[in-house]
Protein backbone atom coordinates (compact mmCIF):
# COMPACT_ATOMS: atom_id res chain seq x y z
CA UNK A 1 0.00 0.00 0.00
CA UNK A 2 1.28 3.69 -1.30
CA UNK A 3 1.89 6.00 2.09
CA UNK A 4 1.27 9.59 0.97
CA UNK A 5 1.63 12.58 3.17
CA UNK A 6 -0.72 15.77 2.80
CA UNK A 7 0.75 18.34 3.53
CA UNK A 8 -1.85 21.49 3.78
CA UNK A 9 -0.92 25.13 4.41
CA UNK A 10 -3.79 26.23 6.86
CA UNK A 11 -3.64 30.23 5.97
CA UNK A 12 -4.70 29.09 2.06
CA UNK A 13 -6.97 25.53 3.05
CA UNK A 14 -9.29 27.56 5.39
CA UNK A 15 -10.85 25.09 7.48
CA UNK A 16 -9.22 22.19 5.66
CA UNK A 17 -11.89 21.72 3.33
CA UNK A 18 -9.63 20.79 0.29
CA UNK A 19 -7.37 18.53 2.38
CA UNK A 20 -10.48 16.80 3.31
CA UNK A 21 -11.49 15.88 -0.07
CA UNK A 22 -8.32 15.14 -1.26
CA UNK A 23 -7.85 12.49 1.68
CA UNK A 24 -11.34 10.98 0.83
CA UNK A 25 -10.20 10.31 -2.78
CA UNK A 26 -7.16 8.83 -1.99
CA UNK A 27 -8.46 6.39 0.60
CA UNK A 28 -11.36 5.41 -1.35
CA UNK A 29 -8.34 4.32 -3.80
CA UNK A 30 -6.87 2.51 -0.90
CA UNK A 31 -4.28 4.73 -0.46
CA UNK A 32 -2.19 5.58 3.12
CA UNK A 33 -2.03 9.03 4.34
CA UNK A 34 -0.42 11.08 7.03
CA UNK A 35 -1.11 14.60 7.51
CA UNK A 36 1.69 16.85 8.08
CA UNK A 37 1.86 20.60 8.30
CA UNK A 38 4.90 21.92 6.13
CA UNK A 39 6.15 23.93 8.58
CA UNK A 40 5.32 25.87 11.92
CA UNK A 41 2.61 27.95 12.96
CA UNK A 42 1.83 30.45 15.27
CA UNK A 43 -0.47 29.91 18.03
CA UNK A 44 -3.18 31.77 16.57
CA UNK A 45 -4.03 29.36 14.33
CA UNK A 46 -6.66 27.27 15.22
CA UNK A 47 -6.47 23.31 13.99
CA UNK A 48 -9.08 21.21 13.64
CA UNK A 49 -9.43 18.99 16.34
CA UNK A 50 -10.65 16.34 14.17
CA UNK A 51 -7.75 15.69 11.84
CA UNK A 52 -4.71 14.04 13.28
CA UNK A 53 -1.62 15.74 12.65
CA UNK A 54 2.12 13.66 12.34
CA UNK A 55 5.70 15.05 12.77
CA UNK A 56 6.89 15.31 9.19
CA UNK A 57 10.43 14.56 9.97
CA UNK A 58 9.05 11.14 11.60
CA UNK A 59 6.67 10.46 8.61
CA UNK A 60 8.97 11.42 4.96
CA UNK A 61 11.16 9.05 5.42
CA UNK A 62 8.61 6.23 5.07
CA UNK A 63 6.65 8.35 3.02
CA UNK A 64 6.10 7.30 -1.25
CA UNK A 65 4.87 11.16 -1.62
CA UNK A 66 4.13 14.19 -0.59
CA UNK A 67 0.75 16.55 -1.81
CA UNK A 68 1.09 19.96 -0.50
CA UNK A 69 -2.04 22.37 -0.77
CA UNK A 70 -0.97 25.99 -1.28
CA UNK A 71 0.95 28.34 -3.36
CA UNK A 72 4.33 27.48 -4.92
CA UNK A 73 5.75 29.05 -1.62
CA UNK A 74 4.50 26.05 0.01
CA UNK A 75 5.53 23.57 -2.32
CA UNK A 76 8.92 25.64 -2.49
CA UNK A 77 9.40 25.33 1.09
CA UNK A 78 8.14 21.22 1.15
CA UNK A 79 10.45 20.07 -2.00
CA UNK A 80 14.16 20.93 0.07
CA UNK A 81 13.10 18.28 2.49
CA UNK A 82 11.58 16.01 0.25
CA UNK A 83 14.73 16.11 -2.26
CA UNK A 84 16.53 15.30 0.85
CA UNK A 85 14.85 11.97 1.30
CA UNK A 86 14.73 11.62 -2.29
CA UNK A 87 10.23 11.69 -1.99
CA UNK A 88 8.80 13.19 -5.14
CA UNK A 89 6.19 15.90 -4.57
CA UNK A 90 2.88 16.81 -6.08
CA UNK A 91 0.92 20.48 -5.56
CA UNK A 92 -2.63 21.15 -5.69
CA UNK A 93 -3.06 25.12 -6.30
CA UNK A 94 -4.69 27.02 -3.53
CA UNK A 95 -3.03 30.19 -4.05
CA UNK A 96 -3.17 32.44 -7.37
CA UNK A 97 -0.93 31.82 -9.86
CA UNK A 98 0.28 28.61 -8.47
CA UNK A 99 2.57 27.63 -11.20
CA UNK A 100 4.97 24.82 -10.06
CA UNK A 101 1.06 22.92 -9.39
CA UNK A 102 -0.13 19.99 -11.17
CA UNK A 103 -3.71 20.62 -10.03
CA UNK A 104 -6.32 22.98 -9.16
CA UNK A 105 -8.46 22.43 -6.37
CA UNK A 106 -11.32 21.28 -8.12
CA UNK A 107 -9.14 18.60 -9.86
CA UNK A 108 -9.03 16.06 -6.53
CA UNK A 109 -10.41 13.35 -8.61
CA UNK A 110 -7.06 12.93 -10.39
CA UNK A 111 -5.29 11.86 -7.12
CA UNK A 112 -7.14 8.20 -7.51
CA UNK A 113 -4.59 7.60 -10.17
CA UNK A 114 -1.65 7.82 -7.92
CA UNK A 115 -2.64 3.96 -6.70
CA UNK A 116 -2.29 2.69 -10.08
CA UNK A 117 1.21 4.29 -10.45
CA UNK A 118 -0.38 6.28 -13.59
CA UNK A 119 1.82 9.35 -13.31
CA UNK A 120 5.36 10.81 -14.10
CA UNK A 121 8.41 12.26 -12.62
CA UNK A 122 10.15 15.78 -13.56
CA UNK A 123 13.40 15.50 -12.36
CA UNK A 124 13.66 19.42 -11.80
CA UNK A 125 17.65 20.98 -11.13
CA UNK A 126 18.16 22.68 -7.73
CA UNK A 127 21.35 25.39 -6.80
CA UNK A 128 23.56 24.37 -3.69
CA UNK A 129 24.34 27.93 -1.88
CA UNK A 130 26.68 29.04 0.27
CA UNK A 131 27.97 32.22 2.07
CA UNK A 132 31.71 31.91 3.26
CA UNK A 133 32.66 35.07 5.86
CA UNK A 134 36.50 34.98 6.06
CA UNK A 135 37.01 31.34 6.43
CA UNK A 136 33.94 29.96 7.69
CA UNK A 137 30.50 28.85 5.68
CA UNK A 138 27.84 30.53 7.63
CA UNK A 139 25.14 29.41 5.46
CA UNK A 140 23.72 26.66 3.49
CA UNK A 141 20.60 26.09 1.68
CA UNK A 142 19.39 23.93 -1.34
CA UNK A 143 17.38 26.39 -3.84
CA UNK A 144 14.68 25.35 -6.31
CA UNK A 145 13.85 28.69 -7.76
CA UNK A 146 16.11 31.40 -7.39
CA UNK A 147 18.43 33.31 -5.41
CA UNK A 148 18.12 37.19 -4.79
CA UNK A 149 20.78 38.75 -3.57
CA UNK A 150 18.98 42.73 -2.63
CA UNK A 151 19.85 45.58 -0.77
CA UNK A 152 16.72 44.90 1.53
CA UNK A 153 14.39 48.09 2.11
CA UNK A 154 17.13 50.77 1.96
CA UNK A 155 16.19 53.36 -0.59
CA UNK A 156 20.03 53.09 -1.87
CA UNK A 157 21.44 50.75 -4.45
CA UNK A 158 24.08 47.79 -3.75
CA UNK A 159 26.87 47.31 -5.86
CA UNK A 160 27.23 43.72 -6.91
CA UNK A 161 30.14 41.64 -8.54
CA UNK A 162 28.97 38.72 -9.93
CA UNK A 163 32.15 35.97 -11.55
CA UNK A 164 31.43 32.97 -13.34
CA UNK A 165 34.41 29.94 -12.54
CA UNK A 166 36.42 33.02 -10.98
CA UNK A 167 35.96 35.38 -14.13
CA UNK A 168 34.10 38.51 -14.08
CA UNK A 169 30.96 38.14 -15.97
CA UNK A 170 28.79 41.09 -14.49
CA UNK A 171 29.46 44.31 -12.25
CA UNK A 172 26.44 46.67 -11.71
CA UNK A 173 25.17 48.53 -9.33
CA UNK A 174 21.42 48.61 -8.74
CA UNK A 175 18.31 46.46 -6.35
CA UNK A 176 19.93 43.44 -6.45
CA UNK A 177 20.51 40.48 -8.78
CA UNK A 178 18.61 37.22 -9.06
CA UNK A 179 20.40 34.03 -9.52
CA UNK A 180 17.56 31.12 -10.35
CA UNK A 181 16.96 27.89 -12.32
CA UNK A 182 14.97 27.27 -15.16
CA UNK A 183 12.22 25.89 -12.94
CA UNK A 184 12.80 29.46 -11.20
CA UNK A 185 12.56 31.47 -14.86
CA UNK A 186 8.97 32.33 -14.37
CA UNK A 187 9.06 33.86 -10.82
CA UNK A 188 11.19 36.49 -9.96
CA UNK A 189 13.79 37.25 -12.46
CA UNK A 190 10.59 36.69 -15.35
CA UNK A 191 9.63 40.22 -13.20
CA UNK A 192 13.19 41.63 -13.25
CA UNK A 193 13.31 41.44 -17.41
CA UNK A 194 14.72 38.00 -17.65
CA UNK A 195 13.95 35.36 -20.03
CA UNK A 196 11.18 31.94 -19.98
CA UNK A 197 13.07 29.30 -19.71
CA UNK A 198 12.48 25.24 -20.34
CA UNK A 199 12.47 23.26 -16.89
CA UNK A 200 14.24 20.53 -18.36
CA UNK A 201 17.22 22.92 -19.85
CA UNK A 202 20.57 22.70 -18.83
CA UNK A 203 20.95 26.69 -17.81
CA UNK A 204 21.88 29.00 -14.25
CA UNK A 205 19.93 32.46 -15.20
CA UNK A 206 22.29 35.54 -13.80
CA UNK A 207 19.14 38.77 -13.36
CA UNK A 208 19.98 42.32 -12.52
CA UNK A 209 17.10 44.03 -10.54
CA UNK A 210 16.79 47.47 -11.68
CA UNK A 211 20.05 47.38 -13.12
CA UNK A 212 21.41 51.55 -12.63
CA UNK A 213 23.05 51.31 -15.99
CA UNK A 214 22.78 50.61 -20.05
CA UNK A 215 24.69 47.35 -20.44
CA UNK A 216 24.20 45.12 -17.59
CA UNK A 217 21.31 42.32 -19.55
CA UNK A 218 20.50 38.87 -17.95
CA UNK A 219 23.17 36.06 -18.56
CA UNK A 220 22.20 32.60 -19.01
CA UNK A 221 25.84 30.58 -18.22
CA UNK A 222 25.87 26.71 -18.33
CA UNK A 223 24.70 24.93 -15.29
CA UNK A 224 28.50 23.74 -14.98
CA UNK A 225 29.42 27.17 -13.94
CA UNK A 226 30.03 28.47 -10.54
CA UNK A 227 28.75 31.41 -9.87
CA UNK A 228 29.56 33.79 -6.65
CA UNK A 229 28.39 37.14 -6.17
CA UNK A 230 29.64 40.07 -3.63
CA UNK A 231 29.63 43.40 -2.63
CA UNK A 232 32.28 45.44 -4.34
CA UNK A 233 34.57 47.77 -2.25
CA UNK A 234 32.61 50.66 -3.29
CA UNK A 235 28.79 48.89 -2.19
CA UNK A 236 27.08 50.04 0.85
CA UNK A 237 28.18 47.95 3.33
CA UNK A 238 25.35 45.03 3.30
CA UNK A 239 23.17 43.38 1.30
CA UNK A 240 20.68 40.75 1.99
CA UNK A 241 20.50 37.06 0.71
CA UNK A 242 17.41 34.84 0.29
CA UNK A 243 16.62 31.37 -0.91
CA UNK A 244 13.38 30.57 -2.44
CA UNK A 245 11.61 33.17 -1.14
CA UNK A 246 12.92 32.51 2.44
CA UNK A 247 14.33 34.35 5.68
CA UNK A 248 17.10 36.77 4.42
CA UNK A 249 20.59 36.56 5.31
CA UNK A 250 22.57 39.34 6.04
CA UNK A 251 25.88 39.13 3.97
CA UNK A 252 28.58 41.96 5.07
CA UNK A 253 31.15 43.17 2.84
CA UNK A 254 33.73 40.26 2.25
CA UNK A 255 31.08 38.08 2.33
CA UNK A 256 30.72 35.69 -0.66
CA UNK A 257 27.86 34.02 -2.25
CA UNK A 258 28.27 30.90 -4.27
CA UNK A 259 25.85 29.34 -6.17
CA UNK A 260 26.17 26.15 -8.55
CA UNK A 261 23.97 22.95 -9.61
CA UNK A 262 23.60 20.77 -6.99
CA UNK A 263 23.99 17.20 -7.22
CA UNK A 264 20.23 16.39 -6.03
CA UNK A 265 16.75 16.79 -8.10
CA UNK A 266 13.56 17.94 -6.95
CA UNK A 267 11.15 15.22 -8.01
CA UNK A 268 7.65 16.92 -8.85
CA UNK A 269 5.45 14.76 -9.84
CA UNK A 270 2.95 15.06 -13.06
CA UNK A 271 -0.42 13.25 -13.67
CA UNK A 272 -1.17 15.35 -17.16
CA UNK A 273 -0.14 15.36 -20.45
CA UNK A 274 0.35 18.69 -21.23
CA UNK A 275 2.96 20.86 -22.62
CA UNK A 276 5.16 23.93 -20.33
CA UNK A 277 3.74 26.50 -23.22
CA UNK A 278 0.27 24.99 -22.28
CA UNK A 279 0.98 26.11 -18.56
CA UNK A 280 2.78 29.32 -19.36
CA UNK A 281 -0.38 30.56 -21.45
CA UNK A 282 -2.12 28.94 -18.89
CA UNK A 283 -1.08 30.52 -15.64
CA UNK A 284 -0.10 34.03 -17.17
CA UNK A 285 -3.67 34.65 -18.39
CA UNK A 286 -4.95 33.41 -15.30
CA UNK A 287 -2.40 36.10 -13.34
CA UNK A 288 -4.00 38.35 -15.99
CA UNK A 289 -7.27 37.88 -14.60
CA UNK A 290 -8.83 36.32 -18.01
Amino acid sequence: MKRVILSPNPYRDKNFQTLREAMAVLQNAGIETRVCLPFEVDRTCDLPRDIRFSRMDRELPNADMVICFGGDGTLLHMAKAATRQGVPVLGVNIGTMGFMAELESTELSELARIAADDYTIDNRMMLDVTVQRDRDIIFHELCLNDVAITKGAVARIVHLEVKCDGVQAMECGGDGIIVATPTGSTAYSLSAGGPIVEPDAHSILITPICAHDIVSRCIVASDKRKVSVAMTHNARRNAYLSVDGGKALRMNMGDVATIYKSNLCAKLVRLKERSFYDVVNMKFRVGRGE
